[in-house]
């Protein structure tokens, strides 16, 4: 029965495609469906009571008896499926707060901002920025520009940096031979990267170049978008679950969906997991300064730098609420950005663009990586260990709900 819903399932994630073109952000599944959905063009109004339709065909599945991996492939389509509905009366005019819309669609809220750690990384900042004119964010950016990596080396830099990336993740995680990704530079974009999945074991990884990319980006958007972030998890789903069990919901990836916290936290996640902090600084100073040109006798401090900023990070939840719930606009979106998050001007406005396009889509970053940190940590001590536990999350059909509630083992 589970089976049915599932393809029942792809088929209305397609159909809500025609009405939100960036709602599909992966597929790979049978043409005929995709043209069917084109064809029909589902309303709003019919997707909406299709899919609450399955929640209930779904919650007459009796799991009890089954293996942990079938139990949480019901709480996943039973999520998707709920997300779904609520996708589709937002596109239909239903107005939702910016938390209600985040847990409708993705399973998960964000935390109240946190003034105490703000206040703290900004004192500390202060103390170890290197004195200037202007404001610290003057002076940050002022010291920052010694770190940018040339145009004319971004190639051979994210080149270096995937390689040892794909070689860590290769050596912890058994992926198939023929996986592969290619790699493009753009521009235009509201986004800093991403990962288109092509199915096949392929992704396309473009990498946005509107802004400066600085020393310490490439292995983190290799290890993000790559090894072991997106490609890997979108792999090992392939392989696993789509080819390896026959579970047709994995031929389709939403955007807007519970997954994505899942996604965007093992993303970020895997970033510390393949390079912990002495790791990462050693590679990037010995391996990517020299290929960038860059002097790494000032690296120590920068790092310091940008540990601190990322800290200042999560005032971008506070900041996409307060924006999304009509309390600042776009302009004062951008300034209290600059204040609280420490971003130039030019970061802070693509930054609102992303909310514009993407809306409360910018949670799953910190909280999908709580959650996932949380579950890992909380389970293992050893980095073997967490990197089993890591695996474990990549192949098997997760939500937030999971995590949270620990039913994910």
């Amino acid at each position: 029965m589970m089976n049915g819903i599932a393809e029942s399932y792809v088929k209305l994630a397609l159909a809500l495609g025609e009405h939100e073109p960036s709602y599909i952000d992966a597929y790979f599944g049978p043409a005929a469906w995709r043209e069917e959905a084109k064809r029909d063009r589902k309303t709003l109004d019919a997707v909406e009571r299709e899919a609450e339709g399955l929640v209930a065909r779904l919650s007459a599945v009796d799991v009890s008896g089954a293996e942990e991996i079938v139990r949480l492939r019901k709480t996943f389509l039973e999520k998707h499926l709920e997300s779904l509905a609520a996708r589709a009366r937002m596109l239909r005019g239903e107005r939702m707060s910016f938390d209600e819309e985040s847990r409708a669609v993705y399973d998960a809220v964000a935390p109240p901002y946190d003034e105490t750690e703000s206040r703290d990384a900004l004192a500390r900042l202060e103390e170890i920025v290197p004195a200037g004119e202007g404001t610290l964010l003057d002076r940050i950016e002022a010291f920052r520009k010694g770190f940018i990596v040339p145009p004319e080396r971004l190639d051979t830099v994210f080149a270096a940096a995937i390689g040892e990336a794909r070689r860590r993740t290769r050596e912890r995680i058994d992926l198939p031979a023929d996986e592969s990704f290619d790699l493009s530079l753009v521009s235009g974009k509201s986004w800093g990267a991403y990962n288109w999945y092509k199915g096949g074991r392929r992704s396309l990884i473009e990498i946005n170049t509107d802004l400066p990319t600085y020393i310490d980006s490439p292995v983190g958007l290799a290890c993000h978008e790559g090894y072991p972030g997106h490609h890997v998890y979108n792999v090992l789903l392939e392989t696993l679950l789509l080819e390896g069990r026959g579970w047709i919901e994995f031929c389709v990836g939403p955007l807007h969906c519970p997954q994505s916290p899942i996604s965007e936290g093992t993303a970020n996640y895997g970033v510390e997991l393949a390079f912990p902090r002495a790791e990462r600084i050693a590679f990037e100073r010995d391996v990517l300064f020299p290929l960038a040109g860059l002097d790494p006798s000032r690296a120590e401090r920068y790092y310091e730098i940008r540990e601190l900023q990322r800290k200042l990070r999560r005032a971008e939840n506070e900041a996409a609420r307060r924006y999304l719930d009509g309390a600042m606009t776009a302009d004062e979106t951008a300034a209290w950005l600059s204040e609280r998050a420490l971003l130039s001007l030019a970061r802070a406005e693509k930054l609102v663009t992303f909310m514009d396009e993407f809306r409360s889509y910018v949670i799953n970053y910190s909280v999908g990586y709580d959650l996932v940190k949380e579950y890992v940590e909380r389970r293992a001590t050893t980095r073997d260990a967490r990197w089993k536990l890591f695996g474990g999350i990549l192949s098997t059909p997760q939500v937030p709900s999971n995590l949270r509630e620990g039913s994910g083992e």
